[in-house]
C-alpha cells in the first residue's frame, strides 16, 4: 500500500482540466480540414487521391453548400483523415489544422467548402442531460478502433465520469446510444432492438466515418451507408477513428447544445 501511495504522489495529477484547458495533441494528429481559396482550374488531384470519395469539385454553374461556387467540397463524414488530398493538391488548397472540435448536430454541416457558414442547431435540446448522461455503446460491425477510443475515455486522463457521462451495460438504463461501425447486416436487427429498448427521450451519437457514412464499406451489400438510414442521429463525430478528445467534445455538445466552430 505504501508503494502505491508513493507512486501516486510521484505521478501527481494526470486528469486534464478540459474544456477549460485545451489538450496538447501530437503533431501527426491531422485534425479538422480546411479548404483554402486557391485556383483549382481543371485539377482533380485531391478528388482522385481520396480513397472514399469524400471530395467533390464544385463548379461555378452549380453553387455548392454555404454559397461556395467553386473548388473542392470535403465531406468529413466520409473522410478518413489520411491526408492524401492535402499531399496531392499542387496548390496547397487543403490543409489539416490539428483542431479536434469536429462534432456537428447536422449531417450537412460535415461538408466543408472554402466559404465558412454557421452550424445548424440541434434538432432537440440536450439540456435535459446536462447533469447526467448515460449511454449504451453499440459496436455495429466496427473494426474496434472507434470502440477503443470510446473506452479510453474512462481512463484518468479523460475522466469521462467527472462530466456526469457514463457508459452503461443496458439500454434500459441509458439516455441514448453511441454507435460505431458501418451497421453490418448481422447487427442491424440488434441495433434496432437496442434503440427500441432505450427509453425516450433518447440521443443517438454516430461515432466515426463508418457510422456516419459507411466509411470504407460504403455501398457494400453487407453494410448500410450510415446510421441515418436507420435511426435519427443527434450528434455526428467524424474520424477514422475520432480522437478521444473529439468524441468527448461531441458528447459535451450533446448536453449543452453548443458548437464552437463554423462549417
Amino acid at each position: 500500500m505504501l508503494h502505491i501511495i508513493k507512486e501516486r504522489l510521484h505521478q501527481k495529477y494526470r486528469t486534464l482540466d478540459y474544456p477549460r484547458v485545451q489538450p496538447g495533441l501530437p503533431a501527426r494528429y491531422p485534425g479538422r480540414p480546411e479548404i483554402l481559396a486557391v485556383s483549382c482550374g481543371d485539377c482533380h488531384a485531391c478528388a482522385d487521391a481520396c480513397p472514399t470519395g469524400a471530395i467533390r469539385l464544385l463548379s461555378p454553374d452549380a453553387p455548392g453548400p454555404g454559397g461556395a461556387d467553386s473548388g473542392p467540397a470535403l465531406d468529413m463524414g466520409r473522410c478518413l483523415f489520411c491526408g492524401a488530398c492535402a499531399r496531392a493538391c499542387p496548390q496547397g488548397g487543403i490543409r489539416f489544422t490539428g483542431d479536434h472540435h469536429l462534432a456537428t448536430f447536422c449531417r450537412e454541416d460535415l461538408i466543408l467548402t472554402r466559404v465558412p457558414r454557421p452550424l445548424t442547431p440541434p434538432r432537440r435540446s440536450g439540456r435535459l442531460f446536462a447533469r447526467s448522461l448515460k449511454l449504451r455503446q453499440v459496436s455495429a460491425g466496427g473494426c474496434n478502433a472507434c470502440e477503443a477510443d470510446i473506452n479510453v475515455l474512462g481512463t484518468l486522463v479523460y475522466d469521462l465520469g467527472k462530466f456526469g457521462i457514463d457508459m452503461v451495460a443496458s439500454p434500459r438504463h441509458a439516455d441514448g446510444l453511441a454507435v460505431t461501425g458501418p451497421v453490418s447486416r448481422n447487427m442491424r436487427e440488434g441495433l434496432l432492438a437496442t434503440f427500441g429498448a432505450t427509453p425516450q427521450p433518447r440521443l443517438v451519437v454516430a461515432v466515426g466515418s463508418c457510422a456516419i457514412s459507411g466509411g470504407l464499406f460504403r455501398d457494400n451489400e453487407e453494410c448500410g451507408n450510415g446510421l441515418e438510414e436507420l435511426l435519427p442521429v443527434d450528434v455526428f463525430v467524424p474520424g477514422c477513428p475520432p480522437h478521444p478528445w473529439s468524441i468527448l467534445d461531441g458528447l459535451l455538445r450533446a448536453r449543452t447544445d453548443t458548437a464552437s466552430w463554423t462549417a
